[in-house]
């Protein structure tokens, strides 16, 4: 494995948190790589620092450090000719190559040597043909990647046979049951044996990790699994992200400990009112209830602090936005939010559930990446959180800062009505679909190792119906499916339910505004995305599929799928998991689970 010096192309920022992180594998003009890990990267006096404290907290509490790790921008391109190439080190993998041999004319198979760089000139040519990168290597779940013993797959590990192989190609498709490695002692293998790991064909990991360098191997010995490069499981980045909101807790404890002196006294709400005679209280207490007063007051005498998640800093800082339109100034670039008027969009009983709808004017997005996994990804549970037990591969040996991104946009929140959730989670009919639902989320975890919870109805409920909103927006924001995205608020202490549809960018200012002004057309989206929800193109077999028995292994999924629920990836912030048609609108087989029972 060597490194690559020269520059070979060029990624977006963007791009090096979610797709071509420490530890991908990329295809480059010339030459196939793994991006390195941070120590391949520009000196941190180099980078832009980005500042966002709770995120930085939660990378504290996610790593279990008790130093406080930074945060930086990956190097921007250069914008004059003159300016200093920063960029980020990748080095060559993997070591075996394909050379290009001319086909035979007439004979359909085809065969092409498997050779390994050292047997390379210096024109990277073997015997004057060209070679490319070959598109097989192994891996374990622990995110390690290795080249293929190739004479080990073909005459066993304790063969010491070293002559020329060959990969047999025996038909167009490139699948694994029309290629076939041999050797020209005569031995061979067909790569479609390469996937049965329950015979180990591929050997035990050798705890490899060349993002980090050629030295940087951990002891392993877990079976190693087949790996195509360009895959879409080849890599799958973990990131944690937040929104840059007031964290309006912080505030009001703030503002209590600078009132000390004063509401040390206060045991109750009428102490609360008396103190608040005094104009200097009364004034800096004004923005908070008396409720968020009494809880701040009672913290501060027992001396905790909080370790609230995420997620719900961000749903008090949306539900305690004023009403208006969001023309008044000075505007926070970073937050920027107003709730609008009901005379704005209620127009019938269709929204007599919403509680609120809330226009985001302007929100700052902060992503940073932490690791990374191979072969399946690890999704975050309904607070954003990550499972403490699970394994990451690392990007860097000893890392001490994190590579982080800040996109800024728009979007729009919708608040549902506390007392129309209760109502509806008692029901019969909604209990024993999620049972039902329960019963496939049991099934799924016995296959893996994690202890994750059911996320509950409210929460399939919200994230089935975000999907729907999510395409009938789309239709008319300006903005494609694919650039909105989704954050799903489930607070069920405070009894507090909402999900907010937003689309950010970066290296920009904002949006251009058309995203957040469909929110006065909130009743139009909604009886759009309950007509979409209620009948599938593919029903019945979709509304009339249960989770607990699908013989396809889709545990997580009720009445959804690709013609009605799911939508991008990149879109869903459970990668279109927990989804069930059946729980938002009356289905074909189900009509007495819907939280809407009207169908427009």
């Amino acid at each position: 494995m060597n490194t690559i010096a020269r520059s070979q192309g060029q990624i977006r920022r963007s791009q090096v948190i979610t797709t071509y992180g420490p530890g991908a594998l990329i295809d480059l003009p010339r030459d196939s790589a793994i991006v390195g890990g941070l120590e391949r990267w520009p000196r941190e006096s180099e980078l832009e620092e980005i500042d966002e404290p709770r995120l930085v907290c939660k990378l504290q509490m996610a790593l279990a450090s008790s130093n406080s790790p930074r945060l930086y921008a990956p190097p921007a391109a250069a914008n004059s000719p003159g300016e200093k190439v920063q960029g980020i080190g990748v080095w060559r993998f993997p070591a075996w190559f394909v050379v290009q041999e001319a086909p035979v004319p007439g004979v359909r198979q085809r065969s092409r040597r498997l050779v390994h760089r050292r047997a390379l000139d210096e024109k990277r040519r073997f015997d004057g043909r060209q070679v490319v990168a070959t598109r097989f290597v192994r891996a374990c779940p622990k995110g390690h990647v290795d080249d293929i013993d190739w004479y080990g797959f073909v005459h066993g590990l304790d063969d010491n046979c070293r002559r020329q192989l060959w990969l047999d190609e025996f038909g167009t498709s490139g699948d694994l049951s029309d290629l076939r490695v041999r050797c020209e002692c005569g031995k061979g293998r067909g790569m479609h044996e390469a996937k049965e790991i329950e015979i180990n064909p591929l050997g035990p990991c050798r705890g490899q990790r060349p993002w980090l360098s050629a030295y940087a191997g951990e002891p392993c010995g877990k079976p190693s699994r087949l790996l195509i490069r360009t895959a879409s499981n080849a890599y799958f980045p973990q990131v944690l992200s937040v929104l840059s909101l007031p964290d309006r807790g912080g505030e009001v404890e703030h503002v209590v400990q600078e009132l000390w002196d004063d509401l040390q006294i206060v045991d109750d709400l009428g102490g609360l009112a008396f103190i608040k005679r005094k104009p200097k209280v009364a004034e800096k207490l004004s923005p908070f209830s008396d409720d968020e007063v009494m809880a701040a007051i009672s913290q501060s005498r027992q001396g905790t602090g909080t370790d609230r998640a995420v997620k719900h800093i961000e749903l008090d800082a949306l539900l305690a936005a004023p009403e208006g339109f969001g023309d008044d100034v000075p505007i926070d670039p970073d937050f920027h939010a107003r709730r609008l008027p009901d005379s704005a969009w209620r127009g019938s009983e269709l929204c007599g559930d919403i509680e609120a709808v809330i226009q985001v004017h302007r929100l700052r997005e902060v992503l940073a990446l932490i690791g990374f996994t191979r072969f399946e990804a690890i999704m975050p549970d309904i607070h954003g959180e990550y499972e403490t037990d699970v394994e990451l591969a690392q990007i860097a040996q000893e890392p001490s800062w994190f590579p982080a991104v800040e996109n800024r946009g728009e979007g729009v929140f919708l608040q549902l009505r506390t007392s129309a959730i209760r109502a509806w989670l008692i029901k019969q009919g909604v209990q024993k679909r999620l049972d039902a639902l329960t019963e496939g989320h049991e099934k799924w975890i016995q296959q893996r190792s994690s202890q994750r919870l059911f996320p509950g109805g409210p929460y399939v409920l919200l994230h089935t119906l975000s999907h729907l909103l999510l395409q009938s927006l789309a239709m008319r924001c300006g903005y494609p499916a694919t650039s909105i995205r989704e954050r799903i608020y489930v607070d069920e202490e405070a009894g507090h339910f909402g999900l907010l549809l937003y689309t950010a960018s970066p290296d920009a200012e904002g949006t251009l505004g058309g995203l957040v002004q469909q929110a006065q057309y909130i009743e139009d989206h909604l009886a759009q995305a309950l007509r979409m929800g209620a009948l599938c193109s593919n029903d019945p077999v979709c509304a009339q599929h249960t989770p607990g028995q699908s013989m396809e292994e889709r545990w997580l999924h009720g009445a959804a799928c690709h013609g009605c629920a799911l939508v991008a990836e990149t879109s869903c912030e459970m990668r279109n998991d927990y989804l069930d048609r059946a729980l938002v609108v009356p289905v074909l087989g189900l009509e007495d689970a819907a939280f809407f029972d009207l169908v427009p």
